[in-house]
């Protein structure tokens, strides 16, 4: 049975290592895309900045401590088969530090180079946030 239609605010994180590939996570107990992968991010909380929001699901998801995050593009994620959610998302650079302990949410990570982007099939559009990340990054190179 499907939740009534809802707007729900939303963060994403873009992160890189130093060989500019995206650290993106498989998802786990949840009703949306069980199993597949996306970016790490999560809802923002009311009274909740967006920049405290993937600061906190970055810490609550991975265990890693954010030590910087810049504001990179704004999307709407508008409901689909998969989701009865608009989640209007923004998604931030970020860098960490930390080892990578994932939470309950995801059951694996990977780090994803642009000629392996096709193999994650990943949710939410992501895949397209994540190629304009990568051309934003070749075109200051």
């Amino acid at each position: 049975m499907k939740n009534a239609p809802r707007i729900v605010p939303s963060v994403r994180a873009l992160i890189a290592d130093d060989q500019n590939r995206i650290l993106v996570i498989r998802r786990a107990n949840t009703r949306f895309g069980e199993g597949r992968w996306c970016l790490p991010g999560g809802k923002i909380d009311y009274g909740e900045t967006a920049e405290q929001a993937v600061i906190k699901e970055i810490s609550e998801e991975m265990s890693l401590r954010c030590t910087s995050c810049d504001f990179f593009c704004y999307r709407d994620g508008l409901p689909s088969g998969l989701s009865d959610m608009h989640c209007p998302t923004v998604f931030f650079e970020c860098r960490t530090s930390g080892k990578i302990k994932l939470n309950d949410e995801s059951s694996a990570f990977a780090w994803i180079s642009p000629n392996e982007l096709g193999e994650f099939n990943l949710l939410f559009h992501h895949d397209e946030v994540v190629k304009a990340f990568w051309e934003v990054r070749s075109s200051q190179a």
